[in-house]
């Protein structure tokens, strides 16, 4: 397989995920517009699906602004309560309503100098758009419970994985806030348009976790087959998944979950359906991650750890289409169970061996859960002992 990013750049972002991308990318054209954008006191409109990296883009551009002396102050518009999101960026005096005993700063006065971030601003409130659009645009508000008007300074970016556009006609979303808020709009490309930057992302994300671990070349190829819908989060989130959970020196292609494993199953047809029960091939020799990607190869080598061998014998089984090329002239009787019985043992042994023991990876192997396996396995030990 082609692990062709041997000069993968890095952006560095501080406090937050660098802008890791290969050359080439699609998010060289997202840093080269946000760079432009930064120095200045524009509103910014980030858009794209979930989890592309919207909010270490907004940190890009506060880090790279005049104002990086001071808060960049985020906050999520669909995880606090409508009742509360008032309150919570506007602050309120003391009375306002039950429970405030005192007067509260909110995170537009939390912002002041600084950057004020609303992500997921498409899911704001229709009331609360319209104060909004006062503070944008008279740069002014009023506490909860206050009728001063307080002057606030920030600058503004917000974020959105919705079609604001579509939420304006629909009647959700107020238009003349919508076009107050696409000063600089930029829409990050989701990973799937990103294909050079999956492995290069997998690279720093498994360094990033110190592991020295080797990883099959074919579950490399899976990795970077697979469309990613959850974006940059779920390809961080695979990496803590596979670091954590997985025993052994070298990170195979049955150690991914299902859908990534499916992704090259389908392309590649490294697995039929129709041929669920035949042993698969050996795996191949564990390939490198750090190779060719800018990062230094750990020098220590695990301790226990043995190199795969590049070949592997091959496991000799009867198909079941061997087993029945005699069927146009089928000698009968016979005792059928106990054939099937017979093949169904004779490929569980052959999957047990060619995975080391590993039930897991024989099961998967097999096309079968692994507490299946296990149960086939309990009754082939009480049929031994029966018999």
């Amino acid at each position: 397989m082609n692990l062709a990013f041997t000069t993968t750049a890095t952006v560095q972002v501080p406090s937050s995920t660098p802008l890791v991308h290969a050359p080439g990318s699609p998010l060289e054209e997202v840093i080269k517009a946000v760079s432009r954008i930064a120095p200045t006191d524009s509103t910014v409109m980030l858009t794209g699906e979930t989890g592309t990296g919207k909010e270490v883009v907004a940190r890009f551009v506060h880090e790279n602004s005049p104002r990086t002396s001071r808060h960049f102050v985020p906050v999520n518009c669909g995880a606090i309560p409508e009742t509360l999101l008032e309150s919570e960026l506007f602050g309120h005096v003391r009375g306002a309503f039950t429970g405030a005993v005192a007067n509260r700063k909110g995170r537009v006065a939390m912002a002041e100098g600084g950057t004020l971030f609303l992500d997921e601003i498409g899911e704001m409130p229709l009331a609360l758009q319209v104060k909004l659009l006062r503070l944008l645009q008279e740069r002014t508000y009023e506490p909860v419970g206050s009728a001063e008007s307080v002057s606030a300074n920030f600058r503004l970016i917000a974020a959105t994985n919705r079609n604001l556009a579509a939420e304006v006609e629909a009647g959700r979303f107020r238009r003349d806030l919508y076009y107050r808020l696409m000063v600089c709009p930029v829409e990050l490309p989701p990973l799937r348009a990103r294909k050079a930057d999956i492995l290069a992302l997998f690279s720093h994300f498994w360094h990033q976790r110190g592991e020295t671990r080797a990883i099959e070349s074919q579950a490399l190829k899976a990795i970077e087959l697979h469309p990613w819908p959850g974006n940059v989060r779920e390809l961080e989130n695979l990496v803590e998944r596979v670091s954590v959970c997985t025993e052994g020196p070298v990170i195979r292609v049955t150690d991914l979950p299902a859908p990534v494993r499916q992704a090259a199953m389908q392309v590649h047809e490294l697995a039929s359906p129709s041929l669920a029960l035949v042993p698969q091939p050996p795996p191949s020799a564990p390939v490198d991650v750090y190779a060719h990607t800018g990062f230094p190869t750990p020098a220590a080598t695990p301790p226990g750890f043995e190199p795969l061998p590049s070949e592997a014998p091959a496991l000799q089984l009867p198909t079941p289409e061997a087993l029945l090329a005699d069927a146009a002239a089928p000698k009968l009787p016979i005792d059928l169970p106990a054939l099937l019985r017979t093949l169904e043992d004779a490929y569980i042994a052959a999957a047990l061996q060619q995975a080391g023991g590993n039930r897991k990876a024989a099961a998967d192997l097999l096309g079968l859960q692994r507490t299946t396996l296990v149960e086939k396995l309990r009754r082939r030990a009480r049929d031994s002992q029966a018999a």
